[in-house]
């Protein structure tokens, strides 16, 4: 079942250059920072309320953070819905024909989860489900 908004996911050309922005003019309480190797990206995190801003800068040109940057620039690049039952939600989502990028979770940052529904299915919104691992999601 899906529980909450977990994170907004923002792509970036580069942390060093936005992280002030969240830090010293919002005022948004940072979670650290920490490379997702599997995934080519370079990630920092911020709470706000419950909700966290995922920041997301490329580490290679393969990345598909460095492909949506070079499509759209900087801006907001997905919404991650968290859920205690991941490969339940997959398993829905294929049941009501929502086409899954994902079929099996893969790893996330801080030891999460993940798996992203295409976004043709979800209204051009690229949407992830996050399942929380042990420190949280």
């Amino acid at each position: 079942m899906i529980k909450k908004i977990n994170h907004i996911g923002i792509a970036v050309s580069s942390l060093e250059s936005q992280i002030p922005f969240y830090r010293d003019i919002l005022g948004l309480d940072s979670l650290g920072s920490e490379e997702v190797e599997e995934q080519k990206v370079k990630v920092a995190m911020f709470s706000v309320g419950e909700v966290k801003i995922e920041l997301l800068e490329p580490t290679s040109s393969e990345s598909p953070i460095a492909k949506f940057l070079e499509k759209r620039g900087d801006g907001i690049h997905h919404i991650a819905y968290e859920t205690d039952g991941i490969i339940d939600e997959i398993r829905n989502m294929e049941d009501s024909d929502i086409q899954m990028l994902d079929k099996e979770p893969r790893d996330g940052t801080h030891g999460t989860k993940i798996a992203f529904l295409h976004p043709k299915s979800s209204g051009r919104v690229l949407t992830e489900l996050c399942q929380p691992g042990e420190n949280g999601c």
